[in-house]
């Protein structure tokens, strides 16, 4: 895999580079409420704009169905990455059509343009590869060159991400290079006690990882939404809680396979429960009640993990060697339901051991409650990336940047 240091010392000046990025930020209307995935590609694009480059940016945002939706434009991700650069970005209002030819056309060396999001064209996502491809050539005439950098985006068989390169000399930028090097520690010569945090809201969303890892762990804590199936699946009454009945066999396997392998496989004690979920907007008070996880009243709902699970957790996250943690431990948004994520997040920060935030929730939930990401061995941009990764899957954006 090329790497963007030897493109650059190839030589880009006067080039058109196109840089699939990974820009899906969240949006409360216009306004970035997480700019972490745009902090994290803006070294790749400022070091490539430095060396004389034309920087054609890309990405994708929110899952808007083939056709411009004004509420998924990557118009306010343009005025933020110009921001963290110090230099203006342009925008193209469209991705392959007139302002995309004309803005790239006007450009000069060592000026950066982002492109409308790419799932306004049908042919990004399209499951037919003529489609698909006819997209990415049009893509492919726009540049010269291709830097794959959207890490979070490498686990889909996009236009931009898996077709494009095929089309252009391309190469992978410092972010994947980065979290690739971060996936191999994880699942090479790991250093023990290697302990894994899972929340979220589904443990359907975490089959192949729990699978995966079941293999490779020393411990695995549970929390979150997809708690509730594996409480469920003991026998425990879940009340109104997040359930997957049709998963309660599957739970019961990994918690017989855990024992089987000496896998630590731990579950929350105590719970904080609420007959109504709380207001994200207005933040107003929730009143929750704690309780045993093994006790939930019938007509409440588990929202967090309780304060004896968090001790818990600490206690089998402080000597780890290695932790990977994927999903918050609760409805973190409100101020009443963050203190399970906090307390893991802070257990993660007070570990001497490499620690790896992966993506998503978790990522937005460590900057939300105010911690200092250099506090962390690693923030991952791709939830879902990381999670193919840890299942042993190929991922397509990363097989397209192999030589």
């Amino acid at each position: 895999m090329k790497t963007i240091d030897e493109l650059v010392q190839d030589g880009v000046e006067g080039k058109r580079v196109f840089v699939r990025a990974d820009l899906n930020v969240p949006l409360d209307g216009t306004t970035i409420t997480d700019d972490g995935r745009i902090r994290a590609v803006a070294p790749t694009i400022a070091k490539l704009a430095e060396a004389g480059a034309k920087v054609i940016v890309a990405s994708h945002l929110g899952r808007p169905k083939g056709a411009p939706e004004p509420r998924f434009s990557l118009s306010p991700a343009a005025k933020r990455l110009g921001e963290i650069l110090g230099k203006n970005v342009s925008f193209a209002t469209d991705t392959v059509g007139d302002s995309a030819k004309a803005t790239v056309a006007a450009m000069a060396n060592g000026e950066v343009t982002l492109l409308e999001n790419l799932r306004f064209n049908a042919g990004e996502t399209s499951k037919d590869d003529a489609e698909r491809g006819a997209f990415a050539d049009a893509l492919a005439s726009l540049a010269d060159l291709y830097v794959g950098d959207g890490f979070g985006a490498v686990h889909r068989k996009h236009a931009s991400v898996f077709d494009l390169p095929a089309r252009l000399p391309h190469a992978a930028g410092g972010l994947i290079a980065t979290e690739v090097g971060v996936l191999k520690k994880l699942t090479e010569d790991v250093a023990r006690p290697y302990v894994v945090v899972l929340g979220g809201a589904k443990v359907s969303d975490k089959l192949g990882v729990i699978d995966n890892l079941l293999k490779k762990a020393d411990r695995i804590l549970i929390g979150g939404g997809m708690s509730y199936t594996f409480l469920a699946a003991k026998g425990h009454e879940v009340g109104i809680s997040l359930l997957q009945e049709d998963q309660k066999d599957t739970c019961l396997a990994y918690l017989a396979e855990a024992e089987k392998r000496g896998v630590e496989f731990v579950l929350p004690v105590d719970v904080l429960v609420s007959a109504e979920f709380p207001d994200l907007k207005t933040k107003a008070p929730a009143n929750p009640e704690t309780v045993s996880s093994d006790a939930i009243p019938a007509d409440k709902e588990g929202l967090d993990i309780g304060p004896k699970t968090r001790e818990l957790y600490a206690a089998k996250l402080a000597d780890a060697g290695t932790v990977f943690w994927n999903g918050p431990m609760g409805v973190f948004e409100h101020p009443d339901y963050a203190g399970g994520t906090k307390a893991v997040a802070q257990a993660l920060v007070d570990c001497s051991g490499f620690t790896v935030v992966g993506g998503g929730d978790s990522a937005a939930a460590v900057r939300t409650l105010g911690f200092d990401e250099n506090a962390f061995g690693h923030i991952s941009t791709g939830g879902g990336a990381s999670l193919e990764y840890l299942e042993g899957k190929t991922l397509p954006g990363l097989a397209a940047l192999e030589d």
